[in-house]
């Protein structure tokens, strides 16, 4: 009866920790809509708004002198916005819901403490990552939004999302039936270069999403078909080089369907990635084309961090027996200790 109320428990977690990965994935998204739509000062302080706990939702609710009241990094601040007020709000609150979702996650990795004690750590490890994604996120604001802060808010996301991964396919112990890729070391070798390739060009969007922000600002919104012309040659490196991880990641797909056998689940998660991979190449050249469209841009990011939390899970996969599978081991200690 423990038994089963113990695999019930680690079912559970499993569930729980996917939604929880999948809305880390979410909150990227909404960061990206915080971004497009420029946003980003919308509350000037943090973490308050406007040092009240709900913003105002019209000018005539703050003082007269509220532009140098909220100054940051001694400059005043942009015309009040309601909009932009209550869409950074809004991705805050949506942090904190996400904050709260990683806690339960820890709380409900408990059920492995003995059976498997790492799936509990990097449990952790998150949470204490959430938290400090959460401090970053007020340097961003305090910063005025410093190129550097939000390109490190944004990495960390990145490796929030891994650790929790990692996590959740730790708890899987009913997948590890099967093999590891015949040609591991060079599934590996790819693999490298595709994730660091990738996070590379995540760095290099940032850039560019940096230089259309200045671009905004000086031309307006109504000359938004303009911008394009106006980007710098990173803008063009961060195009060309997609092609180049596109090919590399292409190259990567084919050794994993060479090294592993029909069933394996690299495949299929590698033909996810190609899907990915396909979807932002073409959400990218219609940025190109046609002008910037406001609403593809935290799809293109979203995009983006997912092609690297799929890559990182298929590294999991391929890797299983060598990263997953002393959970086996942890198992049969475990169970050889019941039994004594």
């Amino acid at each position: 009866m423990k038994s089963n109320d113990t695999t019930n428990k680690g079912i559970f977690y499993r569930r729980f920790g996917v939604v929880t990965v999948f809305a880390v994935f979410f909150l990227i998204l909404v960061g990206g809509i915080v971004r497009s739509t420029g946003s980003g000062m919308g509350c000037p302080d943090w973490p308050l708004c406007f040092g009240q706990y709900i913003p105002p939702t019209d000018i005539s609710q703050l003082p007269d002198d509220y532009k140098t009241i909220y100054a940051v990094a001694g400059k005043e601040i942009a015309d009040f916005s309601a909009f932009k007020t209550w869409v950074e709000y809004v991705n805050r609150l949506v942090g904190v819901a996400i904050g709260l979702l990683v806690f339960f996650t820890l709380v409900f990795s408990f059920s492995y403490l003995k059976k498997d004690p790492q799936v509990t750590v990097f449990s952790f490890i998150a949470f204490v990552l959430v938290g400090v994604e959460g401090w970053l996120g007020s340097k961003v604001v305090a910063t005025d939004l410093n190129p550097f802060m939000i390109t490190l808010h944004m990495l960390l996301a990145l490796v929030i999302v891994g650790v929790l991964i990692y996590a959740v396919a730790r708890s899987k112990k009913q997948e590890l039936s099967y093999s590891d890729p015949h040609n591991l070391k060079k599934v590996n070798k790819w693999l490298m270069i595709i994730l660091s390739m990738s996070v590379f060009q995540i760095i290099m969007g940032t850039q560019v999403r940096e230089s259309i922000d200045e671009i905004a600002i000086a031309m307006g919104e109504a000359q938004r078909h303009l911008w394009i012309d106006q980007l710098d040659e990173a803008f063009y490196f961060h195009r060309s080089f997609s092609i180049v991880v596109g090919i590399l990641n292409i190259i990567f797909i084919k050794n994993v369907f060479i090294g592993t056998e029909e069933k394996h689940p690299a495949r299929f998660w590698s033909l996810v990635l190609f899907g990915l991979l396909t979807t932002v190449v073409l959400s990218g050249a219609i940025m190109g084309h046609f002008g910037i469209p406001a609403f593809l841009q935290p799809i293109h990011l979203l995009l983006g961090s997912l092609i690297v939390g799929c890559q990182f899970y298929i590294a999991l996969l391929v890797n299983h027996s060598r990263i997953l599978g002393n959970v086996r081991k942890v198992e049969e200690k475990h169970s050889k200790n019941a039994i004594a």
